[in-house]
């Protein structure tokens, strides 16, 4: 694959089908999911000292739920979506860092 190609291929994949997902009816109700969506890349090329010529990239795509639009009599309200991982991650935080400040004003005052 060329860098062309690559380039070609990221550029596709990065677009906004990947934020906003095919929108669905059910019971009166028009639902429009969306996603974060983060992408980068990068390339390049060059020639070594013996003359061989190469060239390469790469680039990455992530993507996270962030929540849905709801449609309901001409009224449009956002849902967010709960991500419990993100959740559960900031949990573990707060209980690390109270621990670690209880025990270095444990030793303080020690």
């Amino acid at each position: 694959m060329t860098l062309d190609d690559l380039i070609s291929t990221a550029r596709d994949a990065i677009t906004v089908r990947r934020v906003f997902g095919d929108p669905y009816e059910r019971d009166g109700l028009t639902v429009i999911p969306a996603a974060r969506v983060m992408g980068g890349g990068g390339g390049g090329n060059g020639t070594d000292d013996a003359g061989q010529q190469g060239e390469g990239g790469g680039f990455g795509l992530v993507a996270w739920p962030a929540g849905a639009y709801v449609i309901k009599d001409g009224e449009v309200t956002w849902r967010p979506a709960l991500d419990l991982n993100r959740l559960a991650a900031a949990a573990a935080s707060v209980v690390v860092a109270v621990l670690v400040t209880r025990a270095w004003a444990g030793r303080r005052s020690a």
